[in-house]
């Protein structure tokens, strides 16, 4: 689906080339090559990568950047924490987290129309989302051990996470635990009702409710964590875990479900069988226990956690591509997608499972 572009990519060469030469102290101009990535095209934060050359001091100078530029119109999250991204990446350099360098942080408006920072390229692959890299993509090239090789180490990248004293890596600032996350969750729902009504995520809220774990685990949580946010070698190693937009507290099961649930939303979800190679959720659950020394607790009600809050983002990209003329104004997308789909499915087997 093709996104309308945001900004005047030209303009921004400029004004990033212009803003370049001054950080680098630069003898003079720096070329930038053409705007790559997503760039302008993203539904959050935008993402646009460009190589740089430049002179210093006499010495030719030549680098890869990620710009990550804090969202301006629409916004997929109703809170998009940009400045809370650029202080979990620059704590984390400083963990065993494999994270991009992290270079300068912008908060000067004018440069690029928003806050933005700057990180060094890291030239790896990422399993896409669109299409699900169950369906189609680079992952059908690879064999079945290559498969589990990315999947344990995403899961290892979580439970490595899991196990860091937030207090000790300077993110005691970070907030959330089950009660502020339903509580946030269910603010956004009620943001995209205005526009869509969106009965999975209210069923499967209310359901949620009725269901409250007890005592609450809770660590410093990647959030989006699934392998579509890492970034591998040719040979499946993680180079760079990505994306930490929702980063916060939480409990391990959280991640942990959120991977697994993403996961089959990328292939039972969408009708296509699971790659061959793929560990199932109780070998995802015991290497991740064995690897963090943390037993997971409440996986069932984390799962039912993620397709709400799944569904919630799915009703807020139907707003979003009905605002754009992507989609008819009577279209259903808010009502009947893939995630909403499986989530009634996870439902049933809950219900069943009582």
């Amino acid at each position: 689906m093709a996104i309308p572009p945001q900004r005047d990519v030209e303009q921004t060469r400029v004004a990033l080339a212009g803003w370049l030469a001054t950080t680098l102290s630069a003898d003079g101009d720096v070329a930038l090559g053409e705007l790559r990535g997503p760039g302008a095209t993203g539904f959050s934060n935008e993402t646009l990568i460009v190589d740089a050359s430049w002179t210093a001091g006499g010495t030719p100078q030549q680098a890869s950047y990620v710009v990550r530029v804090a969202p301006t119109g629409y916004s997929l999250f109703p809170d998009a924490a940009f400045d809370t991204q650029y202080r979990v990446l620059r704590a984390l350099q400083a963990t065993s987290i494999p994270v991009p360098n992290v270079r300068w942080y912008e908060t000067d408006a004018s440069v690029l129309g928003a806050p933005f920072f700057v990180m060094d390229e890291v030239q790896g692959r990422v399993p896409p989302d669109n299409p699900p890299y169950h369906m189609a993509g680079w992952l059908f090239d690879v064999s079945p051990a290559h498969r589990a090789t990315l999947w344990w180490g995403a899961i290892d990248a979580m439970a490595d996470l899991h196990r860091l004293d937030p207090a000790e890596c300077g993110l005691d600032f970070l907030t959330g635990g089950l009660g502020e996350g339903l509580a946030y969750y269910e603010s956004f729902l009620e943001m995209v009702e205005k526009d869509e009504p969106v009965p999975m995520a209210r069923r499967a809220l209310d359901w949620l409710r009725s269901n409250l774990p007890g005592e609450e685990q809770v660590v410093l949580t990647w959030g989006d964590a699934r392998i579509g946010n890492v970034m591998y070698d040719d040979d499946g190693e993680v180079l760079a875990v990505l994306d930490w937009e929702m980063v916060g507290l939480g409990a391990p099961a959280q991640d942990v479900a959120w991977a697994l649930f993403l996961d089959r939303h990328h292939s039972e979800g969408c009708d296509v069988p699971r790659l061959a190679g793929f560990p199932t959720t109780a070998e995802t659950v015991a290497h991740y226990e064995a690897r963090s020394g943390i037993a997971l607790r409440d996986m069932e009600f984390y799962e039912v956690y993620s397709a709400f809050r799944f569904c919630v983002i799915m009703g807020r990209l139907a707003v979003i591509f009905k605002d754009w003329d992507l989609l008819p104004p009577d279209d259903a997308m808010a009502q009947d997608n893939t995630v909403t789909r499986l989530t009634e499915r996870v439902l049933a087997e809950r219900n069943a499972a009582r």
